[in-house]
């Protein structure tokens, strides 16, 4: 016998080597989960150096246990794809050097999205503090905007240009590393076991798991680094519209709907039916009817913290300090949300902000109560201008099924237009736009009510060079310097017209700037002006009193004196009694309500707060409510929105659903 002799490497047991051969093809996958988890990870460290979480590296090191966590959940995910189609792929094709040049083209592709992902998430992160979020979902149906955004605004091309190269390199190095297994022969039993892995396992992940459950941490900065981008992606998606009743804390239908109808009873004359679900109800005139046109612009994110009026010391607001004391001015005005459709919803429709998407962009949004259609049905035009195109964010859809005609920068003649950028037309191009829409109507003896939304004030932040002393595209601080100077501008332009005597000019915002993110409100951020300007109808005056954006349609109503049949939640701040004031403040996800210095937070999974002395410059109630009616306000409030919407009672007729 030949002498017996130890090999320094044995072979494996025989069952790992033949299960090892058998998967061979699908070893590339291993590099590919390697490869997302370090980016992952990577991603995480860059994020967490661009934030401040000084003093709490103990949270962060859990934030980043748990971000961990939520990577592993997202991979399945992210290899399922990748186990499909090398399942899928026939033995005899699998040779083919053709077959495995498509597969290099396909990985080149993979590790293209990847890398530009994590830099997109960077972006993303500068801009609202947060993981990819519902705004990103709503982003990708608009990508000429925002990829001109992101074009305008950052050195996108030599980006490109690196991710590019580090794609090339990776995935030079994972063919060359793979190139023959990939050609590995599959037996149907392995088959059909990837095909079950990739198919069952994202779909019981999806669902038995939620983005939620990172939320542990004291700060939205550790909430947000604890998560993975791609995995709050599709969590957004997921969420995109949110069932009230079913998500936040509620009371019964009839208890909700009584309980604002006492509130609302305040400022109400007389409504139309008994029934406390019927929203129709009269409002009487405390004054003399004014027979004034109206022009309502609302400003691209100008929140109060950058006007001289309201305190801001920097000098970024002469033009309207000036109007301001000429104005009936209103301190203490909070945003109903984050985002333009919201604000626009508020002004539009006044109604408190429901979870989800804003109504100016969802199904059945036709035909509903607005601010344009009560002006219509009183014989005035009804317009809705603004400076970019107006198919962004359902705008033209949502005002024109709303009472409203719709302008946009598609109607300024080229020669006409001093600037434009990704978003629109520079804010005084918008302006000479109104004025000859104005002048037209004005010739043609009609009243008017013109809705204006500029864009000035936003990414990249560019305007005309010469305007003010500030240079385009070096920040937030020179958009809104410009945007006043707009204002201005087209101020003294209006008062050479025939019709500006008879004019009340409305200026606000749709939102503040910064109050993004979907954690915590930051209550602050959410403050926006507001001014009635019209010198030969209304006398200077500041109003104190705290208020919601969506008070702003029936307030400007009474200062008109108009008697109208209504269905706003809104309430006209000068028949609101002393005490009763409130204010509301949300994002998507989460639902705050104002008053007394105290904010309820409204949350998904039926979770609420109440918070004392959560902000300042609020009016103190006579009679303070208890945390536990405070809540059951807010939620009544809340929930009634949602259900008047969702069963279609807020239309111009009553035609709920069945």
């Amino acid at each position: 016998m030949p002498p017996y002799h130890h090999s320094p490497n044995p072979s494996p047991p025989p069952l790992l080597y033949r299960l090892r051969s058998a998967c061979a093809r699908f070893g590339i996958t291993r590099e590919l989960a390697g490869g997302f988890l370090a980016v992952s990870f990577l991603t995480r460290i860059a994020l967490s150096m661009h934030s401040d979480v000084t003093g709490k590296w103990h949270e962060l090191f859990f934030a980043f246990f748990m971000g961990a966590a939520y990577d592993l959940l997202t991979l399945p995910f992210v290899l399922a794809p990748w186990l499909l189609f090398l399942a899928l792929l026939p033995n005899r094709a699998a040779k083919w050097r053709l077959s495995r040049l498509g597969v290099g083209l396909l990985l080149c592709s993979f590790v293209f999205a990847l890398l530009l992902t994590a830099v997109a998430e960077w972006f993303f992160w500068e801009e609202f503090s947060s993981r990819f979020n519902f705004i990103a979902v709503d982003y990708l149906f608009y990508t000429h905007e925002v990829l001109g955004n992101i074009w305008e605004s950052y050195s996108t091309g030599k980006i490109l240009l690196l991710v590019a190269f580090a794609t090339l390199a990776l995935t030079w190095f994972l063919l060359r590393h793979r190139w023959n297994s990939l050609a590995a022969p599959l037996g149907w039993k392995i088959r059909m076991a990837g095909i079950t892995v990739a198919l069952a396992l994202p779909f019981l992940l999806f669902y038995g798991f939620s983005s939620t459950g990172k939320n542990r941490f004291s700060t939205d900065v550790l909430n947000e680094l604890a998560g993975n981008g791609f995995y709050e992606f599709a969590s957004a998606v997921r969420n995109n519209e949110l069932d009230y009743l079913r998500l936040y804390a509620s009371l019964p239908e009839d208890e909700a709907y009584a309980l604002l109808r006492a509130k609302q009873s305040l400022t109400v004359d007389a409504w139309h039916s008994e029934n406390p679900a019927e929203r129709r109800f009269l409002i009487r005139p405390t004054e003399k009817e004014k027979q004034l046109n109206v022009i309502l612009i609302s400003v691209e994110s100008l929140g109060a913290d950058f006007i001289g009026a309201w305190g801001d010391e920097r000098g970024l607001s002469p033009r309207i300090d000036a109007l301001a004391k000429e104005s009936l001015v209103f301190s203490q005005v909070y945003a109903t949300g984050n985002r333009t459709v919201r604000g626009l919803e508020a002004l539009a429709l006044s109604i408190v902000p429901t979870p989800g998407q804003s109504i100016v962009k969802r199904p059945n949004n036709t035909h509903m109560f607005s601010l344009g259609s009560l002006f219509r049905s009183r014989g005035y035009e009804s317009l809705f201008l603004y400076g970019g195109y107006s198919y962004f964010d359902n705008m033209q859809a949502f005002f024109a099924n709303n009472g409203y005609r719709v302008v946009d920068r598609q109607a300024i003649a080229k020669a006409n237009i001093h600037y434009e950028n990704i978003w629109g037309v520079a804010d005084e191009d918008l302006f000479h736009l109104a004025l000859g829409e104005t002048e037209a109507l004005h010739k043609d003896g009609k009243p008017f009510f013109v809705h204006i939304m500029t864009t000035s004030n936003h990414r990249p932040y560019s305007y005309p060079e010469g305007r003010i002393d500030i240079p385009s595209g070096t920040g937030r601080n020179g958009a809104v310097k410009y945007s006043d100077w707009a204002i201005g501008h087209f101020i003294d332009e209006a008062k050479k017209t025939a019709w500006f005597k008879d004019t009340l000019f409305v200026l606000t915002a749709d939102h503040g700037a910064n109050a993004r993110g979907v954690g915590e409100l930051p209550i602050d951020k959410y403050r926006i002006p507001l001014l009635f300007y019209a010198p030969y109808h209304i006398t200077p005056q500041y109003v104190e009193r705290l208020m919601s954006q969506m008070d702003i349609p029936p307030t400007l109503l009474g200062r008109l004196g108009f008697e109208y049949e209504s269905k706003f939640f809104g309430q006209d701040i000068f028949r609101l009694p002393e005490g009763e004031e409130r204010a509301f403040v949300a994002n998507y996800q989460s639902l705050g309500y104002l008053r007394d210095g105290r904010l309820v937070m409204l949350y998904p999974k039926r979770q609420t707060r109440v918070t004392p002395n959560a902000f300042a410059g609020a009016m103190r109630e006579t009679q303070p409510l208890d945390d536990a009616a405070l809540l059951r306000e807010a939620i009544a409030w809340y929930q009634s929105a949602a259900m008047s919407f969702g069963q279609g009672t807020y239309g111009l007729e009553d035609t709920p659903k069945k």
